[in-house]
């Protein structure tokens, strides 16, 4: 795959006058027009005329020394799941194609604009975003970075958003994650995916899965392109992302669940990546954290995302359940089986996880541990419900944890150049997110050595 710049580097061919806005979004548009590429499946929408005139918009502002940010001009891709102006938001689904257009921009896709981004389409995901694999039965399914010629899965639900950073198509993608959607395609395609704290980036103007899981957050080339999209899209300042140093970053594997199963490139890469930390001289410790073992029982019945879809979509289903991908309205469907009951013990379990889990890493800088149990499926082995089922669910197994304690979470590329991609995953409680970019800032280059 080639080597794109980072946001960083493209503000800077701007600002100099090596390139223009107009330049970006053009080479963009040919890349995902190229017929032996991945354009045709990542993109469910490219509005070619509005981002050529948004383009030349920013080219003309820089001029006059007037452009709203130093990323003025560079193009984005948005998540079907996003309202923009004027367009039909379908969620990767063919339940919504008679909906209206919608009457504005999703708050996320408002701050982009704000900022200068330019948008240059809507890119696929896994309808709904009910899977971490990044299957789509309606628009088809983007091939991942790894063996291509094969075909393997992008990971999901924010499929098209991976495939167009990772191809060139865009410079950085606006995805979400319930309970992995921006970390797993981030790890299945070797760029990076972050997961904030939910309360800091408004949910407003976008489909949700589960209200009480949902975060909107980036898929770019570095932690560094990801903490400028990050700071846009929580509407805080753009401001220089220090790394911290290595040595004395006090990190906690955590043994229970997370290490379990993992497929053998993942475990070799973890392990690598853990020594490569070690020898810089990070402290690490692998604790036990039984905390964890109450998030299969609180999910048996289907957890938040089922009972929340659920109350969501129970109208659309009666009426178009036959146009749903049956994965995904079956899991839809389990929520018609909770009780009010179990819905506020769910909400009171994991108040009192919450509570548990901060005060057992509070002594530590961060969590890390593997994004997903294993490495990118092959498309085609995924036929088989069974097969998809457990596949799907390794990959959003140790995303999930996250999401349920309500932490922040970063998937950085550990694996070596020509390896199959891995992802190691840093994390922390709610609200530490500046302390988590810092430390991936700090560890960015060391893991992959």
């Amino acid at each position: 795959m080639p080597d794109f710049p980072t946001l960083a580097k493209l503000a800077e061919d701007l600002e100099s006058g090596r390139t223009t806005a107009r330049k970006l979004v053009e080479a963009c548009i040919a890349r995902i027009a190229d017929p032996s590429g991945e354009g045709r499946r990542t993109f469910l929408h490219v509005d070619k005329d509005a981002a050529l005139a948004a383009a030349d918009a920013m080219d003309g502002l820089r001029k006059v020394k007037a452009a709203p940010s130093r990323y003025a001009g560079i193009p984005v891709s948005i998540k079907d799941l996003f309202d923009i102006k004027g367009q039909v938001t379908r969620a990767g689904s063919r339940a919504l194609d008679d909906s209206p257009p919608a009457e504005q921009d999703a708050a996320t896709v408002a701050r982009l604009r704000k900022a200068g981004f330019v948008v240059i389409g809507r890119t696929n995901m896994t309808e709904f975003a009910y899977s971490g694999i990044g299957i789509n039965p309606h628009y088809g399914t983007p091939k991942g970075a790894w063996n291509r010629a094969e075909g393997h899965v992008p990971g999901g639900s924010s499929s098209g958003a991976a495939v167009s950073v990772l191809d060139g198509m865009a410079h950085g993608a606006l995805g979400t994650d319930t309970g992995g959607s921006c970390r797993i395609p981030a790890a299945y395609n070797g760029i990076v995916g972050y997961k904030p704290t939910q309360r800091r980036v408004p949910l407003d103007g976008s489909v949700p899965l589960s209200f009480s899981l949902d975060s909107i957050g980036p898929l770019a080339r570095s932690v560094g392109c990801c903490a400028i999209l990050d700071a846009v899209l929580a509407n805080e300042p753009i401001a220089l992302l220090k790394p911290r140093p290595v040595k004395g970053m006090r990190l906690a594997v955590p043994t229970t669940i997370a290490l379990d199963d993992l497929d053998a490139p993942v475990a070799e890469t973890f392990e690598r990546a853990l020594k490569s930390l070690a020898d810089h001289g990070a402290i690490i410790e692998r604790i036990e954290m039984a905390e964890f073992h109450d998030i299969g029982p609180m999910n048996a019945k289907g957890g938040f995302a089922a009972s929340e879809s659920y109350a969501w979509h129970r109208y659309l289903i009666t009426s178009k359940g036959d146009v749903y991908d049956p994965r995904v309205s079956v899991r839809i469907m389990r929520g018609e089986a909770q009780s009010a009951a179990d819905y506020i013990d769910l909400l009171n379990e994991r108040r009192s996880l919450i509570a548990r889990v901060n005060a057992r890493i509070a002594s530590y800088d961060a969590l890390v541990l593997p994004t997903t149990a294993n490495t990118p499926p092959k498309i085609a082995d995924l036929a088989d419900d069974k097969a998809f089922t457990t596949q799907n669910l390794r990959a959003l197994r140790n995303c999930t944890l996250i999401n349920m304690i309500d932490g922040c979470a970063i998937s950085l590329p550990a694996h070596r150049q020509g390896d199959v991609p891995v992802g190691l995953m840093l994390a922390g409680a709610g609200g530490s997110d500046r302390r988590i970019f810092e430390l991936a800032a700090g560890m960015e280059a060391v893991i992959r050595v």
